[in-house]
């Protein structure tokens, strides 16, 4: 499914490239070869529609939602500072052709900095437990060596922003968290007592990813509270 989305993501960016094939093919046509041209006919008739078509701008492939990449690295006097203060919007898309144009020109999991975290979430929904819709939620997190997490983040991304997941609606966001042995990619959840979304978003998740090892589901409460001694609530 997943494979399905990034390869109609790839045609679709090269829309533009296609377009631009066609009106060169546009334009042979309406200037042909002039050794065909009969005595008194008149030459160029469909120049219009070849200008018109010259100037159609290339077509857009709308998303369900909009999403907000945001990135943050932690300077060593955030210790002293409240979490994410320094934590930025960096673009908001809301189409398969804005996506890629934002994710093939910026650094993948692999080539950003050790404490960074990178996120992307819908639109007016800030990555924070604080935030309202996050508040009573919690996350789901697959872990990768350092440097193997790029093509399991862009999967996750290609689900999210394609509505892949059948309980989409209670997805937040995701964030991959780039540490110095491994990199965590985490899913961020609405409501943590629905146990039947949340399961189903773990289930496919793992398929998307086609990863088997198990995963667990913390709530945000008990991260809060607990910290590193916080248990999985849902396990798949």
């Amino acid at each position: 499914m997943v494979e399905e989305m990034e390869k109609f993501s790839t045609t679709a960016i090269n829309g533009e490239a296609e377009d631009s094939s066609s009106i060169t093919k546009i334009n042979h046509s309406v200037g042909g070869d002039e050794s065909e041209t009969e005595e008194g006919e008149i030459v160029g008739g469909d120049s219009d529609d070849a200008a018109k078509a010259m100037a159609a701008p290339p077509e857009r492939h709308p998303l369900e939602h909009s999403w907000t990449f945001w990135f943050d690295i932690p300077s060593p006097k955030a210790k002293q500072e409240a979490w994410g203060s320094s934590m930025r919007p960096i673009y908001t898309f809301s189409t398969v052709e804005d996506f890629w144009s934002v994710h093939n020109n910026i650094h993948h999991p692999s080539k950003l900095a050790v404490q960074s975290d990178f996120y992307c979430f819908k639109n007016k929904i800030v990555p924070k437990w604080e935030d309202p819709v996050c508040a009573n939620g919690g996350k789901w997190t697959v872990i990768f060596p350092r440097g193997k997490s790029d093509t399991p983040w862009l999967y996750t991304l290609l689900a999210m922003i394609g509505e892949q997941f059948d309980y989409g609606d209670e997805i937040c966001g995701a964030v991959v968290n780039v540490r110095g042995k491994e990199e965590r990619i985490s899913i961020w959840t609405k409501n943590a007592s629905n146990e039947a979304a949340q399961l189903s978003i773990g289930r496919q998740w793992k398929e998307f990813l086609v990863y088997n090892e198990t995963i667990g589901f913390i709530l945000h409460d008990d991260a809060k509270r607990l910290g590193r001694a916080a248990k999985n609530r849902y396990t798949v």
